[in-house]
C-alpha cells in the first residue's frame, strides 16, 4: 500500500461490531467511516467514495443485499470492492454468488470473524 491511508466504510447495525471493526481497521492503518444501514451506506458512498466497504446483510431501513445491488448498479460506485461480513446462514454465500444481476462480493466473512484472514484479504484487495 502507498503512504496514503485507504478509507474503509464499515456498514453494520450492531454497535459492538462497528466498534470492533473501526478499532481493528484504525489500528491497522486505515481511515474508517461508518453507516448503520444500507440507506446511510449509499449516501456515504456517493459523498466519500471509500476504497472498500464492509457490509452486513441483515439491517433495518435498507438491507445489505439491496445496498450491495445498488452499489453495483451505479457506474459511479460499481468498482468499489465490497466485503460482506454477516452472521446469517452459510447458504447466503451460495445465494449471493448465484445471482445473475450482481457480481459476487470481493470477499465474504461469517461472524465471528477471523481477524487475520480479514486483514490479509483487505490488504490483498487494496494492494
Amino acid at each position: 500500500m502507498s503512504d496514503t491511508k485507504k478509507t474503509i466504510l464499515v456498514v453494520d447495525d450492531e454497535p459492538d461490531m462497528v466498534e470492533f471493526l473501526v478499532t481493528f481497521f484504525q489500528d491497522n492503518g486505515f481511515n474508517v467511516l461508518t453507516a448503520s444501514d444500507g440507506k446511510e451506506c449509499l449516501e456515504k458512498v456517493k459523498d466519500v467514495r471509500p476504497d472498500l466497504i464492509t457490509l452486513d446483510i441483515t439491517m433495518p431501513e435498507e438491507s445489505g443485499v439491496r445496498a450491495f445491488r445498488n452499489i453495483q448498479e451505479s457506474p459511479d460506485t460499481k468498482d468499489i470492492p465490497v466485503v460482506i461480513i454477516t452472521g446469517i446462514a452459510k447458504d447466503f454465500r451460495q445465494f449471493i454468488h448465484s445471482r445473475k444481476k450482481v457480481e459476487p462480493p470481493a470477499a465474504y466473512f461469517e461472524k465471528p470473524i477471523d481477524k487475520d484472514a480479514l486483514l490479509n484479504k483487505v490488504k490483498e484487495i487494496l494492494a
